[in-house]
């Protein structure tokens, strides 16, 4: 069985979560985890003046995917940061490009799902990821979330991420905020339990 942890991010924040995504992912026996982020669509001197160019340095080794090798996965978890309750401009690119693919029917019966990061507690989480949902359904996904059997998210003592539909972290309005254990916890949940679905549907 074959997992595709795929994202986008521009501070750091998403791709620590799909770092733990994955590492929940590879708990499940016999399913090769694999890690992508999708292509940058911003000129380089506007990552250049919003600092993005630095912190992309920590994840730039990470491989860059293709539309068409979706189609090799049996399960795909898509992470982005929020844009107005949506997905990035980034992601939306590469899943505006997914057209032939949704022609041939070719993730039709794939398991999937999404994370998010957003600045604030109120900013677009649950939003973003039921957006991106509609979309992996148009392409015939069997979508899983993030169940409450995960009880990280059902505290309110500290601020923390975390819904019913898929992990997410609070960046701050700055990008000052990295995810908290509780909320990389929600991550690993989240990657460990669609990928054991998604090996239950594959009979692999």
């Amino acid at each position: 069985m074959k997992t595709l942890v795929l994202f986008y991010s521009t501070y750091g924040h998403v791709w620590h979560l799909a770092e733990a995504v994955a590492e929940g992912a590879r708990e499940i026996a016999s399913n090769e985890v694999v890690v992508k982020r999708v292509p940058e669509t911003l000129p380089q001197e506007v990552l250049d003046k919003t600092g993005a160019t630095g912190a992309q340095k920590a994840f730039a080794h990470v491989p860059v995917a293709t539309p068409d090798e979706l189609a090799d996965y049996d399960a795909i978890i898509f992470g982005t940061p929020t844009r107005y309750g949506n997905l990035c401009g980034q992601m939306q690119a590469f899943m505006d490009s997914t057209g032939g693919l949704w022609a041939k029917g070719a993730l039709v019966g794939k398991v999937g799902g999404a994370f998010v990061s957003t600045a604030t507690q109120h900013g677009g989480q649950e939003e973003t990821i039921r957006n991106f949902h509609t979309e992996l359904l148009h392409h015939g996904f069997i979508i899983v979330g993030l169940p409450y059997a995960w009880q990280g998210q059902m505290g309110h003592e500290v601020v923390t991420g975390g819904t019913p539909y898929g992990a997410s972290t609070v960046a701050g309005g700055q990008g000052e905020r990295q995810p908290s254990a509780n909320e990389l916890e929600g991550a690993r949940f989240q990657g460990r339990h669609t990928a054991d679905i998604a090996k239950k549907v594959s009979g692999k």
